[in-house]
């Protein structure tokens, strides 16, 4: 299973070091979030980690929901659900949720299938800044915070009528931003596809914090940062 090199299995929990972590954002989800360096105070295990370790140790059903309710730090040892029931939680060993997941109809343990989708969820998910949210923003004339960037995962959805898939693909459907004050919620939605069939569809959203006016400029440079640190890691 690739997901083998970004978590350690100790007896009955799991553990994501903050360096396991960050090769996984920026290794295969090209996702190079600041809350995932290793060096930084608000580390956070990225919430694709914490999905495709799901759908690896669980199966995958035919609908999924997802609700991020808390953030991974340092040092957690989660614990995982044994195996698929109707609602499950991934917990720390003090019994905090992180990830809700709620699942019913058929269910596939195909470990093909759901290594080819879980990376192509991965790699269509770590795209989401610049490419989507920067037009979003200035559609609605709000920006994050570019001294504290604040995008966090809140909660997916992912739904399949034929899960008898071999090389599932996403595509973009739909975005939309709802504004609330300095906070906003980022909306993602999407097709899957088996060739040209399609076979499903889902969403995610992401919640913004610390909304301000828009500011080109300061868009500007807080892009130049993130494509310097991303081509400062793969050189």
């Amino acid at each position: 299973m690739y997901l083998a090199p970004f978590y350690t299995e100790q007896e009955s929990t799991i553990l994501i070091t903050p360096e396991q972590g960050s090769r996984f954002a920026k290794e295969v989800a090209d996702d190079f979030n600041p809350l995932h360096n290793p060096e930084s105070k608000r580390f956070c295990v990225p919430g694709d980690l914490l999905f495709a370790l799901s759908l690896a140790k669980l199966g995958v059903a035919q609908t999924m929901r997802f609700n991020y309710t808390g953030m991974v730090g340092k040092d957690t040892a989660l614990v995982f659900p044994e195996k698929m029931a109707e609602k499950m939680q991934i917990q720390d060993q003090n019994g905090k949720a992180y990830l809700e997941i709620e699942q019913r109809g058929e269910i596939s343990q195909d470990m093909a299938m759901i290594e080819a989708f879980s990376k192509a969820y991965v790699a269509f998910s770590g795209h989401s800044f610049p490419h989507i949210l920067v037009p979003l923003m200035e559609q609605n004339n709000v920006m994050i915070n570019p001294e504290k960037p604040m995008v966090i995962y809140d909660s997916m959805l992912v739904e399949f009528d034929d899960l008898n898939a071999k090389q599932p693909t996403l595509k973009l459907t739909d975005t939309s931003l709802e504004v609330n004050g300095k906070r906003g919620q980022v909306k993602i939605a999407f097709d899957t596809f088996e060739d040209e069939r399609k076979i499903g569809h889902g969403y995610k959203t992401m919640l913004l914090s610390g909304l301000r006016d828009y500011d080109q400029e300061a868009i500007d440079d807080l892009v130049k940062q993130y494509e310097h640190a991303k081509s400062a890691y793969l050189t």
